[in-house]
């Protein structure tokens, strides 16, 4: 049986906040915003709390970040 099986393998609600998140709803893991792999709560580092969304890594909430503003690929070509 993996980590995801069984009766608590269910994706938990969060709330995602500066630096810490709140548990709404009970379970295992979140679905990465972008890839839709099962992140599980142990290893949650990223997120975006303006979008509320969790990111599986930081390439992942990066790449993110620039889709969502791309105003910021001009700042990195000083």
């Amino acid at each position: 049986m993996n980590r995801f099986e069984g009766p608590g393998s269910r994706e938990a609600k969060i709330r995602y906040l500066d630096g810490d998140f709140q548990v709404l709803s009970p379970g295992a893991y979140v679905l990465c915003a972008v890839t839709s792999e099962k992140i599980p709560l142990d290893e949650l580092r990223y997120w975006s709390v303006a979008r509320q969304e969790p990111y599986v890594d930081a390439l992942t909430s990066f790449n993110r970040e620039l889709q969502e503003n791309p105003e910021l690929r001009q700042r990195s070509k000083v």
